[in-house]
């Protein structure tokens, strides 16, 4: 096996042979190493600096380069070429298996191992892995799953120098091995382009650039086809349902570099090989076409099928709920339980303070006391939870709702076994995808009623589609709006200020020197607004309000990049929160952390959006635990770009959560994303405390941007 970056063949390598002692320096994202290497003849160790994937104390490296002299660090010696050798003495493989290569084997176990099996320990690993049953400690199953994992190792390293040959760092190699075996060199010369969209993380550049290395022309049809799926993939990870065929072309082509014809002609391909559906001039991915005609069928047959109520006396109905909890229901809200009643599907819209959570639970007692059944749910576990606290009764997610299987890989309820009860209200429906809808209204018995409630001025959702948005434009869904914000709700000035943003209006200020919900602060310069937040979060608010500063401050920010973007925030917020907790192989990730999961994760009953902290790490088995509300779930390593630190998220990434206190940096440099629903978005997570800080002018872009970013999607004109 070798590793060779280019145009180097003209210089005059020396080569060196020695077994490799120790890492001083390893990093996983490029694979830059620098070691120590024990070399024949040499009293002590050389200094080695290169590029090796997964280097592992104990093994031979035979290495082609120069010697060069460093002024800080001496001689070392700088390689070009890596050839590695599996190690041949006891002392070597004992280091080797030590280095947590293989899981179950640590330092202690590989001592073990070494000292009854001396130099045939690899051999007889890879080939005779029952004699392991006569090491202290080895059971049957765990000897198979070291045999396993160390021939895994052999195949995984092959494919990461196959790749490094190939211009590209190879740290998603485990996961192309994962999905593709023993034939994954095979697959990836082939077409490299499957990368991009079946191994997660690795782009369509990345691939592209393999292709290149690999010999393929850049106006092959594989390619076009590939740079059309890829423009139509990011423009539905920007929430897109579709896209218009000429702009897609014209992206393509700016991509691609390929003329309009070839790209066209592709397009058809892509169309013969039902990888993406058009209808009229809208290019979709494939399936999810099918998906939006689904939602709009399903909508449509809800609304006219017959039900079957008890006869409910409205007038008496809402007199007998007012005296009970003691309130006086506005006319809209009244309007909205008239119209539960009324209609098969009902949409109740309207910001903070206007009495949704007050409404919900006056109906639901309304409906319990004629003996009606009710399921209640939201998108996140979060809202989930929000939702049982307000309302007194259980609720669920859609997805434990729907009850996923991981074993069938997919929901057990739907057309052939629906939800069994009269009522089923959802809340937080901004954040309803429309693939999640789908599944929701095939699991909606016909004679049932659905009611779903949300904030339609809120940012849509993480996925594709703008659900809530189209029902409401669509005129065809009853709809009732509640625009009364009631006066305890109206005393707090996180309710006030977020109406006034909705409205176009500057955020007030809080009365100097009072204890208030919102404060606005004035900080033109990112720098000093880092500064602040840092101060705000570790010390001004647990000192001032008695906040916890993991579990009850959440950091909005409205984007990634930049020095108050949340990629910033979470490493710095990480050294000053958590600077003790065990590192992570990898270096991103600490024992204590707070962390935020980032996609749907079927098999482990985890959601994007989910919230937890990390717990515990075992190296030996490099595996991490993460406790969402209390329950622990395993990740190996390799799955952790699943997860990202939390202590700061995007506003889109807060949706549908609701927190103690918000931090929220505005500044200039997130022009591109200032936009009145966002700043709106962000304001209404906090319950007891919102704090903006950061520049007047990105405030005032924020208010003034009322334009809603435009998202393809054609549910409103099929409803």
């Amino acid at each position: 096996m070798t590793a060779s970056p280019n145009n180097h063949a003209a210089e005059r390598l020396e080569t060196i042979e020695g077994v490799l002692d120790r890492l001083v320096f390893s990093s996983e994202a490029s694979d830059f190493i620098v070691a120590r290497l024990v070399v024949p003849g040499r009293r002590e160790p050389v200094t080695v600096v290169g590029t090796l994937p997964r280097p592992r104390p104990g093994e031979t490296l035979i290495l082609k380069g120069q010697w060069e002299f460093d002024k800080r660090f001496g001689e070392q010696f700088r390689f070009r070429h890596a050839e590695s050798r599996a190690p041949s003495t006891i002392r070597g493989i004992e280091k080797y298996l030590g280095s947590s290569l293989i899981k179950g084997i640590g330092p202690e176990m590989a001592r073990r191992i070494t000292a009854t099996f001396g130099e045939k320990t690899l051999d007889l690993i890879e080939n005779t892995p029952e004699k392991l049953l006569k090491v202290p400690g080895i059971g049957k199953v765990r000897a198979e799953m070291i045999s396993q994992a160390f021939r895994e190792q052999k195949s995984v390293r092959e494919v990461m120098l196959f790749l490094q040959t190939h211009d590209v760092s190879p740290t998603y190699a485990f996961k192309i091995f994962k999905k593709y075996g023993q034939d994954a060199i095979r697959v990836v010369s082939g077409n490299p382009y499957c990368l991009a969209t079946e191994i997660r993380g690795i782009g369509f550049k990345s691939a592209d650039r393999i292709a290149g290395s690999l010999g393929i022309d850049m106006r092959s049809p594989l390619r076009a086809q590939a740079g059309l799926l890829h423009v139509l993939d990011e423009m539905q990870s920007e929430g897109h349902v579709y896209y218009p065929r000429p702009e897609l072309l014209e992206k393509a082509r700016e991509l691609l570099g390929i003329d309009r014809h070839t790209l066209e002609e592709s397009l058809q391909q892509l169309v013969n090989y039902r990888q993406v559906s058009i209808e009229e001039d809208r290019v979709y991915l494939w399936g999810i076409l099918n998906i939006e005609n689904s939602v709009a069928a399903r909508l449509g047959n809800l609304l006219v099928s017959p039900r079957f109520l008890p006869e409910i006396n409205m007038d008496a109905a809402i007199e007998w709920i007012q005296r009970r909890v003691g309130i006086a229901l506005s006319p809209a809200q009244k309007q909205a339980v008239a119209s539960a009643l009324d209609y098969k599907i009902l949409v109740i819209t309207g910001g903070p303070g206007t009495g949704k959570t007050t409404l919900l639970r006056c109906l639901i007692e309304i409906l319990e006391i004629k003996k009606l059944r009710v399921l209640l749910a939201a998108p996140t576990g979060r809202a989930a939870k929000r939702l049982a606290e307000a309302t007194g009764r259980e609720a669920k997610t859609i997805h434990r709702l729907l009850e996923y299987s991981a074993a069938e890989r997919g929901f057990l309820r739907g057309p052939d076994r629906p939800l069994d009860a009269e009522f089923i209200i959802v809340d937080e429906v901004s954040m309803v995808d429309i693939s999640l809808m789908n599944y929701l209204l095939g699991a909606v018995n016909l004679q049932s009623t659905l009611v779903l409630v949300g904030d339609a001025d809120q940012l849509p959702s993480v996925g594709p589609g703008n659900v809530l948005g189209d029902l409401v434009d669509s005129g065809k869904i009853p709809l009732v709006r509640l625009d009364t914000v009631f006066r305890q709700a109206g005393e707090s000035l996180i309710v006030q200020n977020a109406h006034r943003v909705n409205q176009g209006l500057l955020p007030v200020k809080d009365s100097e020197g009072l204890v208030s919900d919102f404060y606005l602060i004035e900080k033109e310069d990112p720098e000093e607004t880092l500064r602040l937040i840092k101060q705000m979060v570790c010390h001004r608010m647990p000192e001032r309000f008695g906040f916890d500063p993991v579990e009850d401050i959440q950091v909005l920010s409205p984007m990634h990049k930049g020095s108050v973007g949340t990629h910033n925030l979470n490493r710095e917020l990480q050294a000053l929160l958590n600077p003790d907790g065990r590192v992570v192989k990898g270096d991103r990730f600490r024992v204590g952390d707070r962390v935020m999961q980032t996609r749907n994760n079927y098999d482990k009953d985890v959601f994007n959006g989910d919230v937890g902290q990390v717990v515990s790490y075992d190296p030996e088995w490099e595996e991490v635990k993460i406790s969402f509300e209390g329950r622990e779930v395993s990740y190996h390593i390799s799955e952790l770009d699943e997860i990202t630190l939390a202590y700061a998220v995007t506003v889109h990434k807060s949706q549908g959560s609701e927190y103690r206190a918000v931090i929220i940096p505005l500044s200039t440099q997130h022009y591109v994303l200032l936009r009145r629903n966002l700043l709106y978005t962000a304001m209404t997570r906090g319950k007891e405390l919102v704090v903006v800080l950061g520049s007047p002018k990105a405030l005032q872009m924020a208010v003034e941007n009322r334009i809603v970013e435009k998202r393809y999607t054609a549910l409103a004109r099929k409803i």
